[in-house]
């Protein structure tokens, strides 16, 4: 196999890695499709046992190929577990001399409660204080849905999304508020279909400085 390199100079240029023979880029993309298929199985199968333990005839048209639309349904919702924040932000951070509170509000986000796999749904609104760095701004929704993809709390998924954006900015403070309404409580348990949760994390001069979240919280929770 050869590989062709492009020389990087003061942390800048691509880094290119060609296949040229015996085809193994090809294999090795192959053999990941293959792991993909087999778990796509695995849990067609298991939709398609829990579908028969619920009393269900499986073999039934209407249900003919429900397993299947489920298992891919289900990869889709979980789809974040294959995701990092480095794949998306490693070409969208740029040098800026701008240090005033940046806001990205009203984020729809879908996830799945890990306790019931039943969906939260709701909105997140996002607030750094730049520390001569800034990003492209759909990155921050793409983080949203990097880990709103995955098997979650609420709680969690707001320390997760802040932890990201603070880990790759390094900003003087980050601000994250999630408002989600939980089907765990609307469809069974409770089944108080008007209640919303709402969790945040402050960190950096949002956590030390009151004026500073006061400004967050205001310009965020306004309707």
């Amino acid at each position: 196999m050869e590989y062709q390199h492009d020389v990087e100079i003061n942390g800048e240029g691509k880094y290119l890695n060609i296949c040229k023979h015996n085809g193994l880029c090809k294999k090795e993309k192959d053999s990941k499709d293959d792991t993909d298929s087999n778990k796509l199985s695995h849990i067609e199968k298991a939709y398609t046992t829990i579908l028969g333990e619920l009393g269900e005839d499986v073999d039934r048209e209407g249900l003919l190929r429900t397993p299947l639309r489920a298992a891919k349904a289900m990869q889709f919702f979980t789809k974040g577990y294959k995701e990092t924040t480095q794949d998306i932000l490693n070409d969208a951070i740029f040098d800026e001399n701008h240090d005033e509170m940046v806001i990205v509000k009203d984020i729809d986000l879908f996830s799945l409660c890990e306790h019931h796999l039943v969906p939260f749904f709701g909105k997140a609104h996002i607030a750094y204080l730049p520390n001569k760095k800034v990003v492209g701004l759909s990155k921050l929704a793409r983080i949203v849905e990097i880990y709103s993809r995955r098997l979650q709390v609420q709680e969690r998924l707001t320390k997760q999304i802040a932890s990201a954006i603070s880990e790759a900015l390094e900003p003087a403070g980050v601000a994250v508020v999630i408002e989600a309404a939980h089907m765990c409580m609307v469809m069974r348990g409770v089944q108080k279909i008007n209640a919303s949760t709402v969790t945040s994390v402050m960190l950096g001069t949002f956590q030390d400085n009151p004026t500073t979240r006061k400004e967050f919280l205001e310009l965020t929770l306004r309707k």
